[in-house]
């Protein structure tokens, strides 16, 4: 059985490794696969970025267990979600939110003490509360067990571009979006999605990033010149920012939650 991680943690502190020991003192025949521990501080929605573009090419039945938890020890729900043959556990803060938007799916309030540890602290339920579901659902419990149904979960208000009014007389549409993710390379992965706005391969257009205007959609990072910031379709169907061989995130001043605006002109 598999279970992947993924954390704001980073690896300079104990967090991670307490939690695979969580695991595998469970459940000691699983596999634990880091996804990654660096989603930035706080921000669910990079972490409901990374997970809904990670989880698909797992096996199914794989268990995917997500901490980005800032409400940590308040009254937000620890919660199971079942959801395109995968299983998600994780706190009910919209961290979920792309796995909700994919498909049917069953999200239940994880409620059986039970299943974890004796004590409870109120700042670390990675270790305390997360972590030993995951290796219990590993071991064969099942879904039923951990709580019952619920059709309220939380999902993130801003992970979807919002269309804003253009002065009349002017023949274009505008937007404002969002960084979803930096990359280690320095790209913004924005919230636009391709499929949603086909028109930026035919028609002019800008987006405004942090404070550079870019007008340009290449087709790959090394059409661009050296520094160069442009727009680029990325692997995952979102459009990027990307600057050749620079990072983009330190040349516009932008990080994951940063507003981006698109303006496609007709």
């Amino acid at each position: 059985m598999l279970i992947t991680l993924t954390t704001d943690f980073g690896t300079h502190d104990h967090f991670v490794g307490v939690m695979k020991g969580v695991i595998l003192g469970l459940a000691p025949r699983v596999t634990i696969v880091d996804i990654t521990h660096e989603i930035a501080p706080f921000q669910i929605n990079e972490a409901a970025f990374t997970i809904a573009e990670a989880y698909r090419w797992f096996p199914k039945k794989t268990i995917h267990l997500v901490v980005v938890d800032p409400g940590v020890g308040t009254t937000r729900r620890p919660i199971l979600v079942e959801a395109q043959g995968h299983r998600f556990i994780g706190p009910d803060n919209g961290v979920f939110s792309f796995l909700y938007d994919s498909g049917p799916h069953k999200v239940r309030a994880i409620k059986n003490s039970a299943l974890a540890l004796k004590k409870v602290s109120r700042t670390f339920h990675g270790r305390d509360v997360f972590a030993p579901a995951a290796a219990h659902l590993a071991k064969g419990v099942t879904p039923t067990r951990f709580g019952k149904l619920v059709d309220d979960a939380i999902r993130s208000a801003s992970l979807k571009p919002a269309e804003t009014k253009k002065p009349s007389g002017i023949k274009a549409r505008r937007w404002t979006g969002t960084i979803l993710h930096v990359d280690r390379f320095g790209n913004l992965i924005t919230n636009f999605h391709m499929k949603d706005f086909a028109e930026l391969r035919t028609r002019p257009f800008e987006i405004l990033a942090g404070n550079q205007i870019v007008r340009r959609l290449a087709l790959t990072y090394a059409e661009a010149g050296l520094g160069e910031v442009v727009a680029i379709e990325g692997s995952s169907g979102y459009l990027e920012i990307s600057a050749d061989q620079v990072s983009a995130a330190h040349k516009l001043g932008c990080r994951a939650g940063s507003p981006v605006e698109l303006e496609i002109f007709y």
